[in-house]
């Protein structure tokens, strides 16, 4: 199946110098859910910037590889342009306007979404979101400031798909949330691909959680891609289990990296 984004062999580097990350490739099928996983300072934000076009907020800037999104090379493209095509970053911090109502937020933050603009998407009113996310009905005139973390993530969600998305970017959806809440919002996201044919690809430090609902997985660790299959794949595998989802004794000891070397040079021995 031909992919709907795909990244060649990416290479991003801030302030001209450090290699943020080096040779990323990763592809996210149709309808697919697909998890890019890692510990913090991985490279997963700055591969999700670099795919949405957020990079210069950063001083950072691709130097190789290529994004393809639907069959057409966007490398580098402006964020709007992006978001216009149908791919939509739902970022990891400041999501919402915390002195704005829930309304406010969800009109002032995708102006003209709900207009045509040449593309075959159908648009998506506030009352399907509404649909999908009905605890934000109810707050309609409440302050952003004043929802929980897990109603903001929502309302973060739900301003994304007033941009009428093919692919979400959805960055650590679980971050700082009770796990009740991180199981619901996560088959939220399943509905969403189901019911609207979206595509999504899900950056998680929390692999436990995204591998339940992703199809396929990719592993990041100091700015590459060091394993990666289907996700009853990698839940099966035995250091995954025990350096991702923190089961076995040497959990959190050492990285997935750390253990492949150190079996490599056993094997010289």
């Amino acid at each position: 199946m031909t992919p709907l984004l795909e990244l060649e062999n990416l290479e991003v580097v801030y302030h001209h110098v450090a290699t943020a990350i080096q040779g990323v490739s990763l592809r996210v099928p149709p309808g697919a859910i697909v998890a890019l996983l890692g510990t913090n300072g991985a490279g997963k934000t700055t591969t999700l910037r670099a795919i949405s076009g957020f990079l210069g907020a950063d001083d950072a800037q691709i130097v190789g590889g290529r994004v393809v999104f639907q069959g057409a090379t966007v490398t580098g493209r402006p964020p709007h342009e992006l978001a216009r095509r149908g791919l939509v970053l739902v970022p990891e911090r400041d999501k919402v306007f915390e002195t704005l109502t829930v309304q406010e937020n969800l009109r002032a933050l995708v102006p003209g979404s709900l207009t045509d603009r040449g593309a075959t998407r159908p648009p998506v009113t506030l009352e399907q979101v509404f649909h999908y996310f009905p605890v934000l009905a109810g707050r309609c005139r409440q302050l952003a400031g004043y929802l929980s973390g897990g109603e903001r993530q929502m309302l973060a969600l739900a301003t994304a798909l007033l941009c009428r998305p093919r692919v979400l970017l959805v960055d650590e959806l679980s971050l700082g949330l009770a796990p009740l809440v991180v199981e619901r919002l996560m088959t939220l996201v399943a509905r969403l691909r189901d019911e609207l044919g979206l595509a999504v690809l899900l950056v998680e430090q929390n692999a436990g959680a995204a591998l339940a609902v992703a199809s396929y997985g990719y592993i990041m660790e100091h700015g590459r891609i060091v394993y990666d299959g289907p996700a009853e794949r990698l839940l099966a595998h035995g250091d995954v289990r025990e350096f991702y989802l923190g089961v076995g004794h040497r959990a959190g000891r050492k990285s997935y990296t750390e253990v492949k070397q150190y079996q490599r040079r056993r094997r010289w021995f």
